[in-house]
């Protein structure tokens, strides 16, 4: 069977929606893969010819947001060929789109019942993605660190993130692009 292979799929997403579930209820240390295949409803030998182990599992499902993340972060980018901070259309950001299709994941991390380690596997994604744009994009004063800088920008993201989590994801995904957007905009008139 391939990645591509629509049973495939079903069974994964079954598996991820299931992981979700439990990750809701407790931590991952805290789940076990007869939990997930009986909430997924699918047997214990299908779970295992995907995945060796249930952090393989979290690993593949992180791995796929981190990778819709990256290319909701690069979306502006698509549209021009140097990003100006003055001249940045909201409706180009989409960032908190995507915090919007993962909502349910990122109520899990940022909820005070689970562990720190999640938490810190977002700063690191973001960090990651935020040096790498950084290094290639644009150009910082040679007395600032990259890696401060880095982590620096990454959590004023998860910050606005954040943010809009406490305040139960009310405010539209526009309202969050436009404030982005003046936020970005503010020292550089």
């Amino acid at each position: 069977m391939s990645a591509n292979d629509l049973r495939v799929v079903k069974t994964k997403q079954a598996l991820h929606n299931a992981l979700l579930t439990l990750l809701s209820e407790k931590p991952l240390e805290n789940i076990t893969i007869a939990e997930i295949c009986r909430v997924a409803k699918v047997n214990r030998g299908t779970f295992y010819l995907h995945y060796e182990q249930k952090e393989g599992l979290f690993e593949e499902y992180f791995q796929e947001i981190m990778e819709d993340l990256h290319n909701s972060y690069e979306e502006p980018y698509r549209a021009v060929t140097t990003l100006d901070k003055n001249q940045i259309d909201p409706k180009t950001i989409r960032i908190f789109h995507h915090i919007e299709r993962f909502k349910i994941f990122y109520r899990i991390v940022f909820s005070k019942n689970v562990p720190l380690t999640y938490y810190y596997m977002l700063f690191d994604g973001i960090f990651s993605l935020l040096k790498r744009d950084i290094t290639i994009h644009h150009k910082i004063h040679d007395e600032i660190s990259i890696e401060y800088y880095s982590a620096y920008q990454a959590n004023a993201i998860i910050g606005l993130i954040i943010q809009w989590y406490r305040q139960d994801f009310e405010d539209s995904v526009s309202t969050l692009n436009k404030q982005l957007a003046a936020i970005l905009r503010i020292g550089e008139k």
